[in-house]
């Protein structure tokens, strides 16, 4: 087996991610630093001398721009220039990662990473580094400019959005975009994650809870240990207890062999539970049991064996109803609920949506080989407009289809094909309703695109139209009068 060879440098404010990357990291390379905030930096690189630095773009808990990291990378390209640098970060954006490039950084690396994508670029970028120096990482010091700087954190005082999102090698995590409600939550997984508390995470199908939850899992301390996740809603009564808990050799026909159940597969990291409300109500007991006593014991044994997971919740199903209903066992529900997030629907977080498609679109271009642009004004009228019941996952599905049947050289609303009656009927009458006591009131030059796009895809046939746009033929002679069309 060839020796291990390259030096790397890694920066990064998150314990466990440091943690992980500890254990990762030595397994490909010769030698493995970490350190948690560029204030070492200067010196670091003088002592250790990397072939390649990992470097986090944001150390500031009030600054995530990641200036901060776009900064210091252009330092260490001033510093040291035979140095590669790959920026990590959880907060993905194109534009920051064309940003680093013009900086010199080597590469761009998101949070949660793919282990082979993450050893395969700093592999070449240690490559990279000692072909351009002709040493090897032992070889003597790098050259330093005189003057190497101090950190000032507070030269950083910008607040934009926060991203995290994964490439198409990376499929999966967190978009956070720039809602409000995205922007709390994204404060409270701050808080929460290094924690072990339990956590419920609600809201419809498709909204990402169990993105949400893996979020939370990669930003804990358990980050280098498993998330075991289960869909409880797919179980089977007869196997529930099986596949939570375990069995013992000989405890029911055809257990051939002893079964380590969720549980104990999750011991040291995470379990997820997903479409918790669907627990039959008799099984509810012996879930709570377990997350009570923090010990399984496997059907047909009886041997307690101890557990130490963080428990996460997700469901699409109103619990506290269940509760006053009977479905659901009050106890349970405390015990799962000691952090609620409630992920919104996409319609809720409308400034998101365009963001999220061009992601999307990125995404899918690679994968298909297309020769995608972006986004022309019609399909961005489009995206804001539609109702999106099935949230981010009817998106997805709806780009990926666009760029596969896509002629041009920019998506538009006739590729997108959605269905914008509900929107329209929204803003014609002021009386579609969100969520208790929210109204959907589009703007007139969205309603004006919409009754344009549908006259255009249906080469000004007035019936087709106003069919598709689920409204009567006098209403839509109304809209076309109201707007010259």
């Amino acid at each position: 087996m060839a020796s291990k060879v390259g030096k790397i440098l890694v920066v990064d404010d998150n314990l466990g991610i440091r943690r992980a990357l500890e254990i990762l990291l030595p397994m490909h390379f010769a030698e493995v630093k970490t350190i948690p905030s560029p204030s070492t930096l200067v010196s670091s690189l003088e002592q250790f001398r990397p072939d390649v630095v990992l470097l986090d773009m944001n150390f500031n808990t009030s600054i995530n721009t990641g200036n901060e990291g776009l900064y210091w990378a252009g330092e260490i390209k001033k510093m040291v220039p035979e140095v590669e640098v790959v920026l990590f970060t959880a907060y993905a954006d194109i534009a920051l990662a064309v940003e680093g490039m013009k900086r010199g950084a080597f590469d761009f690396i998101v949070k949660p990473w793919d282990n082979e994508k993450l050893i395969a670029t700093l592999t070449a970028a240690r490559d990279k580094a000692r072909k351009a120096t002709g040493r090897d990482s032992s070889a003597k010091g790098l050259r330093m400019t005189d003057g190497g700087p101090s950190c000032h954190p507070e030269r950083f005082s910008c607040h934009p959005e926060r991203f995290s999102c994964h490439s198409e090698r990376s499929e999966g995590s967190m978009f956070w975009g720039s809602s409000p409600a995205m922007k709390s939550i994204r404060k409270t997984l701050d808080k929460i994650a290094p924690t072990d508390a339990t956590v419920l995470i609600t809201g419809e199908n498709g909204t990402g809870k169990d993105v949400l939850a893996r979020e939370i899992h990669m930003h804990s301390l358990r980050c280098g240990k498993p998330m075991v996740a289960v869909d409880a809603g797919a179980i089977t009564e007869t196997l529930f207890e099986s596949e939570l808990f375990g069995h013992v050799k000989g405890a029911f026909t055809d257990a051939h062999t002893d079964h380590v159940g969720k549980f104990e597969q999750a011991d040291g990291g995470t379990l997820f539970l997903d479409e918790i409300g669907n627990i039959p109500l008799h099984l509810q007991a012996k879930l709570l049991r377990v997350i009570q006593n923090r010990s399984v014991v496997r059907v047909g044994g009886s041997e307690a064996n101890p557990i130490n997971i963080r428990l996460i919740c997700a469901t699409n199903m109103d619990l506290e109803q269940l509760v006053r209903e009977g479905r659901f066992r009050e106890d349970l529900y405390y015990r799962i609920n000691t952090v609620h997030i409630n992920l919104p629907p996409l319609r809720e977080r409308k400034e998101d949506i365009v963001p999220l498609a061009q992601l999307f679109l990125e995404r899918f271009t690679e994968k298909y080989h297309r020769h995608l642009t972006g986004l022309d004004n019609s399909a961005k009228v489009a995206l804001e407009s539609a109702w999106w019941s099935g949230n981010i996952r009817e998106l997805l599905n709806v780009i990926e289809k666009a760029v596969i049947l896509s002629d041009g050289s920019e998506l538009t609303a006739k590729d997108l094909d959605l269905d914008l009656s509900t929107a329209l009927r929204s803003g014609r009458d002021d009386t579609h309703s969100v969520t208790a006591g929210t109204h959907h009131v589009i703007p007139s030059e969205v309603e004006e695109s919409l009754v344009r796009d549908a006259m255009l895809r249906t080469d000004g046939n007035i019936s087709a139209a106003a069919k598709m746009l689920g409204v009567s033929r006098p209403t839509l002679y109304a809209k076309l009068k109201k707007y010259g069309l």
